[in-house]
Order: structure tokens, then sequence, then C-alpha cells
């Protein structure tokens, strides 16, 4: 039996379905009506004169058909993929849609410039980029690229490390003039802390090979860094803050770094994409324009440091 372009479209559909775990996010992945998406489904099945899936009001499932067929459709939908980066890549000028997940306030403060400059360079290139502090599943959400603040915990991604971020203990001057600066690790318990609820409670500083831990308390506690940073500088606590963020607030005279002499952990900047991703002309094009972006911006912070 020949297998026809209306099959063909078919089996893209099932894989969808497979992977975004419903019919309804399925149709949004593809840009059509859930009625669509049931349709191919129904006529698949009706085609190859199996079930594919059982479904109900509530669950859904391979059957045993469905599980071998599913994996024949994905290869097929990744061929084509692969198929439409491979011409992508021999264009003059790279082109398409990037769609990005990143941390709000990374995003604000250094993801967006990068972009802005990177659009400059590729304006054929367009870019979807969406503001979240939630660890969002890229796949099922159909994202080309995620930034995240946190090593990678699922292994069917990939990663690729962006940058190193230091960062700082830092508070209001008005917080300081109320309750006095603390010189050492252990007068920091004595304060209130801004919580990042996302980040580690616990805090370690070093000094002289000489470690100090201590946990971070207080009565304000939020899952945004922008929020964090804003409320430090209105005077409600201190908080460990990426420098990146700090740094132009402490010019501005808004808000003092503390025991600056003692290092605390960096953070790690990853980049993470579906598998084949770095197969795509454009998302290496942007992976490689973030990493120079970042030593860029880094050294400048660096040079204003030494001012």
């Amino acid at each position: 039996m020949k297998v026809s372009f209306e099959q063909l479209k078919s089996m893209v559909v099932f894989a969808q379905i497979v992977e975004q775990g419903s019919l309804t996010a399925a149709a949004k992945q593809l840009g059509f009506t859930r009625a669509v998406a049931s349709y191919h489904l129904k006529k698949l099945e009706t085609q190859l004169e199996v079930t594919l899936l059982n479904r109900s009001t509530r669950t859904m499932a391979l059957t045993e058909a469905g599980i071998a067929y599913y994996e024949r459709c994905r290869i097929i939908t990744e061929q084509a993929n692969a198929a439409k980066q491979q011409i992508e890549d021999i264009k003059s000028e790279p082109q398409g849609l990037l769609k990005i997940s990143c941390p709000v306030n990374v995003g604000m403060q250094l993801v967006v410039p990068a972009i802005n400059d990177f659009k400059r360079q590729y304006p054929k290139i367009d870019i979807d980029l969406q503001l979240s502090d939630e660890v969002i599943d890229i796949i099922k959400n159909g994202f080309d690229f995620a930034i995240r603040g946190v090593a990678l915990s699922d292994s069917n991604l990939q990663a690729t490390k962006l940058t190193t971020m230091s960062t700082c203990i830092c508070g209001s001057p008005d917080y300081f003039a109320h309750y006095g600066k603390p010189k050492t690790p252990a007068q920091l318990s004595e304060h209130q802390w801004v919580v990042y609820q996302l980040g580690s409670k616990t805090l370690t500083l070093q000094k002289d090979g000489k470690k100090h831990n201590l946990t971070m308390q207080g009565g304000l506690r939020t899952n945004n860094a922008a929020a964090r940073t804003a409320f430090v500088e209105a005077g409600h606590g201190i908080g460990r803050i990426p420098l990146y963020d700090a740094w132009p607030k402490v010019q501005a005279g808004l808000l003092e770094i503390v025991l600056d002499d003692y290092k605390s952990k960096d953070i790690e900047l990853y980049g993470v994409f579906p598998p084949g991703g770095a197969d795509s002309k454009k998302l290496r094009l942007f992976i490689d324009y973030l990493k120079d972006y970042f030593i860029k911006r880094h050294t400048a912070l660096g040079m204003l440091k030494n001012v």
C-alpha cells in the first residue's frame, strides 16, 4: 500500500498528539483546531485498520500498535525537520523563527539587549521571546531554546553553558543606616533577608580557605528576581543579587555591597534545547552570539568595577 501525501500529514499529526499528550495541545502546536487533529487520527486508524490510541475523556494511552507506529512517525517528522534545517544552512542569509524562553530579570537585563543587537545583524531571523521564572517543558511547548540558571535536569534535552555570573550581598543605604552593616558572615544571620524562592536558601561564603554557611530568612519572599532586587532597594532587607543587576544600582547610590572580600557561589547560566536543535544554523548563530555578548558584558562590568 502506497503512502499518500495526506497520510504523511496524518502521521505528523499523530506524532504531535503523542508528544504533546493531547489532541488539543497538538492542534495548538500545529496551528489548527482540535477537530482537525481528531480527523487525522481517526482517518489514520481507519486506513491502518488498527487502534493507535485508547482514549477516554481524561486519559490517552498508546496501544501496542500505536507504540510501534509512533516510532516510525517520529522518525519521519525528525527527517522532515532535518531536511528543512539543511536547506536553511545553505542559504546565504539565515532566516526563520526562534522561540525562546528566559527568566524575567535575566531576560530584561541581558537577553533583550543582546537580541536587539542580534536582530540588527540577522534581520530575517524572527524572535519569539517568552519571559517566565518558571521552568517550562520546552519540547511540549514548542520552544527552540531556553535559558536557565540551573544545571540540566531533563536528560531529553541538550545543554550548553552560556556564562558564569558573579553575585554579591547588597542592601539599601537606608536599611544599613537603620540596622547597621554586617562586617562578618555571622552577623548576616541577624539581618532580614529578601528571599528568592527559586534559589537555594543556604548561602555559603568563603575566604582564606574557610567556608561559612548560613540560612537566608526574612519576612519577604518572591519567585521573581527583579522583585527581589526592588524589595532590597526599598529597604526591606538584604539580598544575594547577581552583580550584573546590582552594579548599576550601586553606581547610582541605591544599593551598597557588603562583605565583598568574601566569595559567594557564582550562578551558572545555561542554554538548553531539544535533541537535534544544534543542527539549526539560526540557533547556532544565536547561541554563539549570546556567549560572545556575555563575554563583552562581563569585560565592561569588570572595567567599571575598577574605576
